[in-house]
């Protein structure tokens, strides 16, 4: 494809060029039903096989347990800050690690639905690190556990997960969801939003083990924010995200076809480390996130001179190299290095800083 640049967007984000060729391919004709798949019932018997397939690929690279619920919803992560507290409170209590803007959202959210507790945060230094969540005053009454996995703007991540106490953990995985193999079995509910690390904007995924899903909710409980209705009806209850969820699985096919999640960190942990080492040895740039909770995913830097950041995504942008403006509430600069980022787009990104730098210097 011609003028395609090096899209280091944190979401919506670079897709596999593979999966977009794909997706024009089919636009007009899906494989001879004469219509595109934005076109066509989401009741129909090929709709009904895209989205069956695209749940099996999903149980397949994730290997998710027949006892837990795949779910293709909308409403972002947003709606799940309340759609968690709303279902999986029984007790009315729940504990919150804030790490980050979305897990600080998350906690606010909840406290409209019961004692919401924040037993760890990383606030004092500007979310820059992961506290130790080895030993936390886990609420004795906790109905569960609250984590922002990878945090998009900041630039942390989990790499051992908080000690529970036998308390069921709640991960918000947006935006490293896929990027490396998990053990589901650690978690009672994961939810990510697509439009990070798998598709277009617009799909929800939870996923959830089915003793969590309720039927005993609140009487003024929106039958919309139930899980249960999204569960018993395979995720049409009504009109799903149709087109996006079909593009969702021809990602899951391309990570198949790629080796899986252990291929996917080994190729994410190469190109984060081109990142890495480059920033560490800079005498311009400089990451922002403590070493031992760096995210594979979202790379924050600075050069400490806010004329100067300025000036690099400026000229970042002519050579092809866009969307490295950090978040609005941190400034500075970030490098989405998603699953789809090939390798080529980070070893291109760190040429560029470093003839900025010998010309800035």
């Amino acid at each position: 494809m011609t003028n395609r640049v090096y899209n280091f967007s944190a979401g919506p984000a670079v897709l596999p060029e593979e999966v977009l060729k794909q997706a024009a391919d089919e636009m007009l004709n899906y494989q001879n039903s004469g219509m595109s798949v934005m076109e066509m019932s989401h009741r129909s018997k090929t709709y009904d096989n895209i989205i069956k397939t695209a749940e099996k690929d999903l149980r397949e690279l994730m290997n998710i347990p027949d006892n837990y619920k795949v779910l293709f919803m909308q409403g972002g992560d947003h709606l799940q800050f309340s759609m968690v507290p709303i279902n999986l409170l029984k007790n009315g209590v729940a504990d919150y690690i804030v790490t980050g803007q979305w897990a600080k959202k998350a906690y606010a959210e909840a406290q409209k639905y019961g004692k919401i507790n924040k037993v760890a945060t990383s606030e004092d230094k500007t979310f820059s690190y992961i506290p130790d969540c080895s030993d936390l005053p886990i609420s004795e009454d906790a109905d569960y556990v609250y984590i922002c996995e990878n945090n998009t703007i900041y630039g942390t991540k989990f790499h051992t997960l908080p000690n529970t106490k036998g308390k069921e953990l709640v991960s918000d995985m947006s935006s490293c969801f896929l990027s490396e193999p998990v053990d589901v079995t650690k978690y009672g509910l994961i939810h990510a939003g697509v439009q990070k690390n798998v598709g277009p904007a617009g799909v929800q995924i939870v996923i959830i083990r089915e003793d969590l899903i309720r039927e005993d909710l609140p009487e003024w409980c929106p039958t919309m924010l139930k899980y249960k209705t999204h569960a018993d009806n395979d995720s049409l209850y009504n009109t799903p995200p149709a087109y996006g969820i079909y593009v969702c699985g021809l990602v899951f096919k391309w990570l198949k076809k790629m080796g899986g999640l252990s291929k996917m960190k080994e190729l994410n942990e190469k190109k984060a480390k081109i990142l890495y080492d480059f920033l560490d040895s800079s005498k311009l740039f400089k990451g922002t996130v403590e070493k031992s909770s760096r995210s594979l995913m979202n790379v924050p830097f600075v050069t400490g001179n806010e004329e100067l950041d300025k000036k690099f995504i400026e000229e970042a942008k002519n050579a092809g190299l866009v969307q490295l403006k950090g978040h609005r509430s941190v400034g500075g600069m970030r490098a989405s290095i998603y699953n789809a980022m090939p390798i080529e787009g980070v070893e291109a990104l760190v040429e560029f800083m470093k003839k900025f730098e010998k010309e800035n210097a």
